[in-house]
């Protein structure tokens, strides 16, 4: 019964406005005030009546000369009305503490009212903007500068977004504004034979096959940045060896020389994703190097975490200029496609399939000419279930 009379209390309390935190923190001072005051009442009161309770005995002559022993007490004080002075005086100072710490709540929280204004301000317009919070080290400070922390990144993230969203939309307005014009050049060719018709098909056709390119690396590109459903064990050794299988007519061809050095590396992730960034990076290696170069590619595990490192020869690249490959739409050349239908998503895929796995993926130039591309993985506990979902 007494649990159904509290349940239309409790509903009239939730909805009440929901209290702020200064006014939280009045109330705790206030009833941490109280609480110490009524502790301080109640040992001075404990003290008094052990103090009234206790006696002193002494010895005195009798008119006939006996020996008498007498007890004294102390005289008890008017205790109910010292109590009740106490709690008076105790009343009337927890009430003059609401607004000496309402007073202090507030000069307390000030740092944090001022945060949340100018984080209002903040959009997607201006995220150049900071909180920049001046004073101490203190824990609002380490606030403050943890959310400009927060919107740096935002800001990186919004501009990549941006210049991916514009980029996709031109590679993909292009061959659609190609097929187009062949499609109008050849209705409008009154003399147009099977022959000149046929032609026009094959360049559809190859434009075709380019925007399937285009559109499979956008999506693998999206399934990395979304990061995994599920996760399971395997060998990047044995998924650099099947790539390099891949490969072998490329590398033939082209005059490479390649050296594997694959030790075991066990790691944890979509096996099928880090098989397309291992063949990413491989061809890359491949696609960039000139005739008579090397490549070298290297797996190593352990207990430790597990690398793979590409190095190949190729034309040198500016220190300043290897960020900006990891972008995507990005290429060493001033072309935008390449003669063979790349769009320079590769090192940008393999990018987002690294920060799937939760691994971290560098790249530095070589002096002589080429790139080396450094994978580590984090160590993972294999004796636990591999599958996660």
């Amino acid at each position: 019964m007494g649990a159904l009379a509290l349940r239309p209390v409790a509903r009239r309390w939730r909805g009440l406005p929901a209290r702020s935190a200064r006014l939280r923190l009045t109330l705790t001072f206030s009833v941490m005030f109280l609480a110490l005051g009524t502790a301080v009442i109640a040992v001075f009161f404990v003290l008094v009546r052990t103090t009234v309770h206790s006696s002193s005995t002494g010895v005195v002559a009798s008119p006939h000369g006996a020996v008498q022993l007498i007890t004294t007490g102390v005289a008890p004080p008017q205790t109910p009305r010292l109590l009740a002075v106490s709690w008076l005086a105790l009343a009337f100072t927890a009430i003059a503490s609401l607004p000496l710490g309402w007073f202090a709540a507030g000069r307390v929280l000030r740092p944090l009212r001022q945060m949340t204004a100018s984080a209002r301000t903040i959009s997607a317009g201006n995220l150049h903007q900071r909180l920049a919070v001046t004073g101490p080290e203190d824990e609002f400070k380490q606030l403050g500068d943890t959310v400009d922390d927060l919107l740096a990144r935002l800001e990186a993230a919004f501009a990549a977004q941006r210049r991916f969203v514009a980029n996709a939309a031109h590679e993909l307005r292009t061959p659609l504004t190609l097929e187009r014009t062949l499609l109008q050049v050849a209705l409008a060719d009154p003399s147009a034979t099977e022959a000149t018709l046929r032609a026009t098909c094959e360049e559809l056709l190859a434009s075709g096959r380019s925007q399937e390119r285009l559109l499979e690396g956008l999506l693998t590109l999206a399934t990395g940045e979304r990061g995994l459903d599920e996760r399971q064990a395997f060998d990047l050794a044995s998924l650099a060896d099947g790539a390099l299988g891949n490969l072998r007519a490329q590398t033939e061809r082209a005059g490479l020389n390649v050296t594997a050095r694959l030790a075991p590396a066990r790691v944890v992730g979509d096996a099928a994703l880090a098989e397309r960034l291992v063949s990413n990076l491989l061809d890359n290696a491949v696609r960039y190097n000139h005739p008579g170069g090397w490549i070298e590619i290297e797996t190593a595990g352990g207990s430790g975490p597990v690398m793979l490192r590409v190095a190949n020869t190729g034309p040198p690249i500016a220190p300043a200029a290897v960020g900006r490959l990891f972008e995507p739409f990005q290429r060493l050349g001033s072309e935008r496609v390449a003669a063979d239908g790349h769009y320079g998503l590769g090192l940008s895929i393999a990018r987002a399939i690294a920060g799937a796995h939760d691994a971290t993926i560098s790249a530095e130039p070589r002096p002589g000419g080429g790139l080396t591309v450094l994978v580590r993985f984090p160590a993972t506990d294999l004796a636990a279930p591999t599958l996660v979902s």
